[in-house]
């Protein structure tokens, strides 16, 4: 009941790349106006039944409520106090948007002193400046959106089985993936920092904790295809030289993080069952390398109206 769309990374990369940094925009929105959350839980997007959601942003006289519309192409603002801006989703430059997008936050009474460059990218040049055309494919951006609807649902389900500490399943607008991330809790080496565009403090507290971490990306970064990931930091010894499933699956040296391209769960027989079984085998082997209590960090996995058993 779900769907798997085909995702090319040469038909998607220029509306994602105009993407990325209209997300990036109104990220930095939600990220001036929301009080820190650990790991920067606070600043991400999730995937909802219209496209990418902030959740509600809190402000002095009212609320915001922000959606990527992918089904009709648009940026929606809803207010707590009853209001609703639009910005159409269409080829623009991201000046252009970032132009409209500050003009409708003063237009609804909102701050606007966001910082206006972007994160997590080499050599970042500020919004204003980005005056290129920029590209939006209205069918590319509904299948991207359509993939991350079946991949949410497969890693909310890889959620049910862990009780410790574990994520929500959110989009980082930094990076640009969807991420799901499992904790040992125990603290971690402090991170050496060196992303590009990011604070080394935001970094150090994102990593406090040892970590399991899968995710997707549509492409780029050095895989130019859509890709499914999953790392462990710190790396234990060992990490990389365990086979992962399904078979398709493969340890990439250069990122230090186990991939599975997209296009292997969505021809598989049982794409979810593909999927789950690429998440569960590269926690394992972090789990089992970093000598995580995973007997008291697990559970089965979760059924619709079934409690989790009690022994």
């Amino acid at each position: 009941m779900t769907n798997w769309p085909d995702i090319p990374y040469t038909r998607w990369k220029d509306s994602g790349a105009s993407l990325h940094m209209w997300t990036q925009i109104v990220g930095k929105f939600r990220l001036a106006q929301t009080p820190w959350i650990n790991h920067s839980w606070q600043a991400a997007f999730y995937v909802s039944g219209r496209g990418l959601n902030s959740s509600l942003i809190p402000g002095a006289d009212c609320s915001y409520d922000i959606t990527f519309d992918f089904v009709d192409h648009r940026l929606k603002i809803d207010t707590t106090d009853g209001r609703q801006e639009t910005i159409a989703l269409e080829p623009m430059s991201v000046a252009e948007f970032h132009r409209r997008f500050l003009a409708t936050l003063d237009k609804l009474g909102a701050p606007s002193d966001i910082h206006h460059a972007p994160n997590e990218v080499p050599s970042p040049v500020p919004f204003r400046e980005q005056t290129a055309p920029g590209a939006y494919d209205p069918e590319a951006v509904r299948d991207f959106w359509q993939a991350l609807v079946s991949i949410d649902a497969v890693f909310k389900h890889f959620r049910t089985g862990f009780l410790g500490k574990v994520s929500p399943v959110h989009l980082f607008w930094g990076s640009f993936d969807l991420a799901v991330t499992r904790f040992s809790g125990r603290p971690a080496p402090l991170h050496p920092g060196g992303f590009p565009a990011l604070p080394d403090s935001v970094t150090r507290e994102a990593y406090s904790h040892e970590v399991s971490s899968a995710g997707f990306w549509p492409g780029g970064g050095g895989i130019d295809y859509p890709a499914f990931y999953s790392y462990a930091y710190p790396m234990p010894e060992g990490f990389g030289e365990r086979a992962a499933e399904p078979a398709e699956a493969f340890f990439q040296k250069d990122l230090g993080e186990y991939v599975l391209p997209y296009d292997a769960v969505r021809k598989a027989a049982d794409p979810e069952a593909a999927l789950l079984s690429f998440l569960q085998s590269t926690y394992r082997t972090a789990a089992d390398l970093a000598q995580w209590e995973w007997e008291t960090l697990e559970c089965e996995l979760g059924v619709p109206r079934v409690p989790r058993r009690i022994d």
